[in-house]
Formats: C-alpha cells, sequence, structure tokens
C-alpha cells in the first residue's frame, strides 16, 4: 500500500498537479482500485528486476490518477512562447486549454515592458492594431495627424483625451502623462475573452499620433493557429475616435480582418 501511495504521489509530480482536492474527493474509490494495483504488484514475479516493478506501478498509478481527475482539472500555465505556437510573439501569457479550444492571455505588450519607449507591435497571434506592426502588415495601421484640427500638440492632446473617454462609457485610462495614454475596455469579441488595451504616444515634433488597441485575450478553436477574430472591434474603435477628432490617417487606412 505505502508503495502505491507513493506512486500516486509521484504521479501527481509527473502530470503537474497543483491541487489534490479533485483525488481526496475520489478517494473511496481510489482506494478500491489500489486493490487492484496490489494484487498486479504481487502477481509480478519476485525474481522480476525491481526497476521493472516501479515502471508498472508508477504507470498504473498515473492512468489511475488521470481517471478521476476532472477535464477542468487543465490548468493554467504560464506558456513560454517559444513553445506555444497559440501565443507566438507575445509576452507574459497565461494559457488554459481543453480538448476543443485555447485561451491565451497575455499581459506584457505594453510600453511600459519596452526598454525603448515605442509602442509594441502585434503579433499574428493576437487581434488588434499598432502603428508599430510594421512587421505585420495586417495589423498596421498608419499614424494620425492632428493638423487638420491644431497645430498646438497640447490642444490636441486635450481632444484625443476626452474623444477616448467618450468613445464608450466603460473605457477607463489607467494611466495618463503630458505624452502617454493607456486605457482598458471590455472585449467586445469573442467571448470568453477580457480586456482590450488601447494605447496612444503623442509626437509633436512630427505633429503625430501613434497607437495600438490589442485584445489581451485571443481564443483558438482546434485545430486552428489563427484567433477567431474580435469582427474588427479594435480597428472599428479607433477610427470612431480619429473620425471624431477629424483627424487625417496618414496612409491607406487598415480594412482589418475579413475572417469571422
Amino acid at each position: 500500500m505505502k508503495a502505491i501511495l507513493a506512486n500516486l504521489l509521484l504521479a501527481c509530480y509527473l502530470t503537474k498537479v497543483s491541487s489534490f482536492s479533485p483525488i481526496l474527493s475520489n478517494a473511496g474509490q481510489i482506494m478500491d482500485a489500489t486493490t487492484s494495483l496490489s494484487s498486479i504488484n504481487s502477481n509480478i514475479d519476485d525474481a522480476d528486476d525491481v526497476h521493472h516493478r516501479r515502471r508498472v506501478l508508477q504507470t498504473l498509478s498515473t492512468s489511475l490518477l488521470l481517471q478521476f481527475l476532472p477535464a477542468s482539472a487543465n490548468a493554467v500555465q504560464d506558456v513560454p512562447t517559444n513553445q506555444a505556437a497559440t501565443s507566438a510573439g507575445r509576452r507574459q501569457c497565461q494559457t488554459d486549454t481543453n480538448p476543443t479550444r485555447t485561451i491565451v492571455e497575455c499581459t506584457g505588450e505594453l510600453r511600459q515592458f519596452n526598454l525603448d519607449g515605442r509602442l509594441s507591435g502585434v503579433s499574428a497571434t493576437a487581434n488588434g492594431v499598432s502603428t508599430s506592426a510594421v512587421r505585420n502588415p495586417s495589423r498596421f495601421s498608419p499614424p494620425w495627424t492632428y493638423l487638420t484640427e491644431t497645430s498646438d500638440a497640447k490642444v490636441a492632446w486635450k481632444s484625443l483625451i476626452d474623444a477616448v473617454k467618450g468613445v464608450d462609457a466603460r473605457m477607463e485610462i489607467v494611466e495618463l502623462t503630458d505624452e502617454y495614454l493607456h486605457a482598458t475596455v471590455p472585449t467586445e469579441f469573442p467571448s470568453g475573452a477580457t480586456y482590450d488595451d488601447i494605447e496612444f504616444l503623442i509626437r509633436p515634433e512630427d505633429t503625430i499620433v501613434l497607437y495600438r488597441s490589442v485584445s489581451r485575450t485571443s481564443v483558438f478553436l482546434y485545430p486552428l493557429t489563427q484567433p477567431v477574430s474580435d469582427k474588427n472591434s479594435n480597428l472599428k474603435r479607433l477610427e470612431k475616435i480619429r473620425n471624431k477628432l477629424g483627424w487625417d490617417a496618414l496612409g491607406e487606412r487598415q480594412e482589418g480582418s475579413k475572417m469571422i
């Protein structure tokens, strides 16, 4: 019995189970099953190699453990981006996955995490647009100029702040300086997502405003490796802000994803 319990603990370690509660809740069934394991153990010839016995017990006990774990036991993981196709190119991501879908949430792409002080681009595994997404044309959107309203950067910045506040009643500005604005708003699409991060950076020397609007959460449906579309909600929100300001885009405007 001690050997079986020890191997169950080993199985917990090997399968990276973070809680014993699913096991304890099925303790009665597990104790019944251990009788079968003990029987199998006693039937192994005493002359067999001890390592072989251990391998048999480890395999059986791991199978026993997984049998009683609920489907929701898929723990949220901090998945390295270089090991997960669904978070490639993103930073500080957590992944929750089951056989039919994968949800990735990343929070490490804001300007505060960039040593060069620039806005981040947008990975192909994320929904959104950015003036910095030069390596991913489908996520690139051109800077805005405020010269159609004013040549005074301070006036333009105040106008932008007012437009951001007015575009959505759920919008919350979480950081604001004389040159940088970071706001969050609940993600519209797809369902199950969390927040969109909207960032603006004004450059008075060039009379332009740079921006980035990206959903923290990406939802992938098996076997697709492209995220479920945000139905261009990030892009549409930005265009709504720009149109309210009456500013021009310095380049061809992004049409956005045509995927559903």
